[in-house]
């Protein structure tokens, strides 16, 4: 059985440059691309009109930015090609969001940052390193408080590129996808590696909890996207569409209930898995660009016109320098 999902609205030229990432809280969605500015559009009106403009957050760009899944929506993290962090938090008022840290090159050491993830109580950030590494934040006490590393035990990376990171959303787990086709869990509690994962064999782009922690989805250059089960760190599936050929996906993301899985991939496809029944059930392909990030929008009660039913929607963007939202065809 398929879904059906409509385009809801298009910010035409959102960014002068591709857009790498988008992260949406309950009320606003981060954009980040290769321009120095980010952008966050306000998710409460059917236009999704730009609320407010971090002007050179980035001075070389910004190729990661995210929100705490599940969390309250009060702090965000991006990025940048210069190799720096930075965490905004929401200010007093609700609307205006203001720098409030910032991790240098120097406080990270190591590898170049690249991917970055929130836990859901907004308290601790994950990141990932050029050399393997992924280090973990105390945002309140300003302080690195754990290092995985992946090339050893030597304590000085060597890794292969860590390229994709996610915190499961009760904190307990931290799973990393790298350059080499690997796939690593870790315990946070025990700060130690309980799961090495096997299933692909080139470059890992997009890892994801599924909302209970019960599954972790991975995908990249292979073109399919793997399921492991983390009771037992078994590798329980693949997600592929047949009678194509694959193209390499570059973001993955969970709706709410962990029913479905979203896709985005380089030949500018986004598509919605049934996760259970291991099938894609929709696809859109408005453009031929690559997509670099899709994202569901947390649930609301809100109508955000006549005629729009409440429903799940999602939005996707990339090389197209546009974001497209989606609505659910259904909804009450």
């Amino acid at each position: 059985m398929s879904k059906q999902y409509l385009t809801a609205h298009t910010v035409d030229q959102a960014h002068t440059a591709d857009i790498f990432s988008l992260a949406p809280t309950p009320t606003v969605l981060f954009s980040a691309s290769g321009s120095s500015s980010i952008h966050i559009h306000s998710t409460s009106d059917p236009t999704f009109p730009l609320q407010q403009t971090l002007t050179n957050a980035h001075k070389l760009g910004c190729h990661h930015v995210c929100a705490a899944r599940g969390g309250v929506g009060d702090v965000v993290a991006s990025v940048g090609f210069g190799g720096e962090i930075k965490v905004w938090r929401r200010h007093e008022d609700g609307k205006q969001w203001k720098l409030w840290w910032e991790i240098t090159p120097t406080k990270s050491s190591g590898g170049d940052v690249w991917a970055v993830a929130l836990t859901a109580d907004e308290g601790y950030l994950a990141c990932t390193t050029s050399d393997g590494c992924i280090h973990v934040w105390d945002l309140v006490a300003r302080e690195r408080i754990t290092t995985y590393e992946t090339g050893g035990s030597s304590g000085r990376g060597g890794g292969s590129f860590a390229m994709a990171v996610d915190i499961s959303r009760d904190g307990k787990l931290t799973a990393s996808g790298h350059q080499s086709g690997a796939v690593y869990v870790f315990n946070n509690d025990a700060g130690r590696l309980v799961y090495s994962l096997s299933g692909l064999s080139k470059p890992v782009r997009a890892v994801a909890f599924s909302p209970g922690g019960k599954r972790l989805a991975a995908a990249g250059n292979a073109g399919v996207i793997a399921l492991y089960d983390m009771e037992h760190g078994e590798h329980v599936g693949n997600l592929t569409s047949p009678n194509s050929r694959p193209a390499w996906l570059t973001s993955l993301d969970w709706n709410d209930t962990g029913a479905y899985l979203l896709s985005g991939s380089l030949d500018g496809r986004v598509k919605v898995w049934d996760a259970e029944r291991g099938i894609c059930v929709a696809t859109h392909s408005e453009t031929d660009s690559a997509i670099w990030c899709v994202r569901w929008l947390p649930m609301s009660d809100r109508v955000l016109a006549p005629g729009m039913a409440k429903g799940e929607m999602f939005c996707a963007a990339g090389a197209s320098r546009s974001i497209s939202f989606y609505r659910e065809a259904t909804g009450t």
